[in-house]
């Protein structure tokens, strides 16, 4: 964390809340995908939240990822090296956030940089990389590494073409939606103003 003493009250509430999303078994399916994907080059990290959050914090693992879900040599990310200085750390992981944006993440489903520097929302980190794994499949270009189930699908596209004359005569039909009068009649009602008939 950076240095920000503990949090008290409604703050502290919420950032419990926000700690309570975070899925230790997901983690465990995102390490196995992150070795398998970037092979030897990356160390297993000490399990837990702040084990996991550890391991990305300087960005090189992220980076190394999203360079493999790329062919050799067309990585997004030119330049990754370890660095102590936070300004490098959090520079590697924003790389990151713009490559998989470019990849196909849709932004509002990318964490903040903070999130994962600070260890502030590590679950939403989580969302990102299940997001990038599922994306990855999907794209079944043959750069995915490991489990394919280890990753909910992505819904596949089923475009359907309908002829001029199918179209035509889906505008004469009355939609459900607007309702029906089949059933409906006049039978058994009287005039304005008489009194109802019970027998």
């Amino acid at each position: 964390m950076a240095n920000r003493g503990p949090s008290y009250g409604l703050s502290r509430e919420v950032q419990q809340k926000i700690d309570r999303q975070y899925d230790p078994e997901l983690e465990q399916i995102l390490v196995r995908w992150i070795l398998a994907q970037c092979g030897g080059d990356v160390a297993q990290p000490a399990p837990g939240r702040d084990g996991f959050q550890q391991w990305l914090k300087d960005g090189t693992v992220l980076c190394r990822l999203i360079n493999s879900l790329h062919p050799r040599g067309q990585g997004p990310v030119a330049k990754i090296q370890a660095s102590a200085m936070a300004f490098k750390q959090m520079e590697q992981i924003s790389q990151f956030l713009q490559a998989a944006e470019r990849y196909g993440i849709a932004a509002t489903d990318i964490f903040q940089t903070v999130d994962l520097w600070e260890g502030k929302n590590m679950a939403c980190v989580q969302r990102t990389l299940m997001n990038l794994g599922s994306l990855a499949v999907a794209k079944g270009d043959g750069l995915f590494m490991g489990d394919p189930n280890w990753f909910p699908k992505k819904s596949q596209e089923n475009r359907r073409v309908f002829s001029e004359d199918k179209l035509k005569e889906g505008q004469s039909v009355i939609g459900l939606q607007m309702g029906t009068n089949r059933g409906a009649s006049q039978a058994g009602m009287t005039g304005y103003g008489m009194p109802r008939q019970i027998l």
